[in-house]
């Protein structure tokens, strides 16, 4: 189909105190849905020039969206909002509100870090039609090389809590870590990163929802990528028994690239490897 097919929706549904934000690539007649569900500090606008390729490749109503007190889904400055809220509650909504849009519909979840993280432990997930998590694993400080693990340090332990504490969010900006976050998101994050137990060990997320994702589950791993490494990417197998897991591991090399790291699979001049994530 041609790109020029694609038209683009604001999609705004939200629970009661909470306004989730997203952005619908549209074709004239979809045959799939598909829900992008982003990264740490990553807003949705990173992922629209992916999202508007995919609509026209696959014929899919794709959506992009921000979690709540986020990006487009409002300001962090006085949030209240935590990981938990990123992880139970913000996409299952947007989920319900696209099967209200797209009745009958085949659902895919594109989860890229954070966003394949939570899949397991969300009540719905068993209903999808297909789930890829891109640089989406259980990782721990110690899973950094060398250099990354210094400056992960001096984030968990000195610059986060400092100026978190400081000034009641995240100053991602200014950290160099995407946009500026919630306080509760940032101390649940951390949290996740220093216990070798990882998400599955939070109380506040009640531990996998099993039997979890049981149908076809695509893990990506990129070879360069330091935040979670391929080896976290492995580690996650374990979440999910049930599921049909099909990992690929994707080295720039591959794609004719110098390097992608854990955020750049998804920028459009990376656009050659977007084939390789949905196939």
């Amino acid at each position: 189909m041609s790109p020029a097919a694609i038209r683009e929706e604001p999609f705004a549904p939200g629970p009661p105190g909470a306004l989730l934000r997203g952005l619908l690539a549209l074709p004239p007649e979809p045959a799939l849905v598909v829900t992008i569900n982003g990264a740490t500090g990553v807003p949705a606008r990173f992922y629209q020039p992916f999202a508007r390729w995919l609509a026209a490749e696959r014929n899919a109503a794709v959506l992009t969206w921000d979690y709540r007190d986020f990006g487009g889904s409002g300001a962090p400055y006085r949030s209240t909002a935590c990981m938990t809220d990123w992880v139970l509650h913000d996409p299952v909504t947007m989920r319900e509100a696209l099967r209200a849009r797209f009745p009958g519909l085949p659902l895919w979840l594109i989860g890229h870090s954070l966003g394949g993280i939570a899949a397991g432990f969300q009540d719905d997930i068993g209903d999808l039609a297909r789930v890829i998590t891109v640089a989406a694993g259980h990782g721990h400080i110690s899973d950094h090389p060398p250099a990354m693990r210094i400056r992960a340090s001096l984030l968990w332990y000195l610059l986060g809590p400092v100026s978190t504490a400081a000034l009641g969010y995240l100053p991602a900006r200014w950290l160099g870590l995407g946009l500026d976050l919630p306080k509760g998101v940032f101390w649940q994050w951390r949290r996740w990163l220093l216990d070798r137990g990882g998400p599955p060990a939070d109380p506040s997320l009640g531990g996998l929802r099993r039997p979890g994702i049981t149908g076809p589950l695509t893990m990506i791993a990129l070879s360069d990528d330091t935040m979670l490494p391929p080896a976290s990417v492995e580690r996650m197998r374990a979440w999910h028994p049930g599921a049909e897991i099909d990992y690929r591991l994707i080295r720039p090399g591959d794609a004719g690239l110098a390097a992608i790291g854990h955020i750049q699979a998804f920028h459009s001049r990376n656009a050659v490897l977007w084939p390789r994530l949905i196939a």
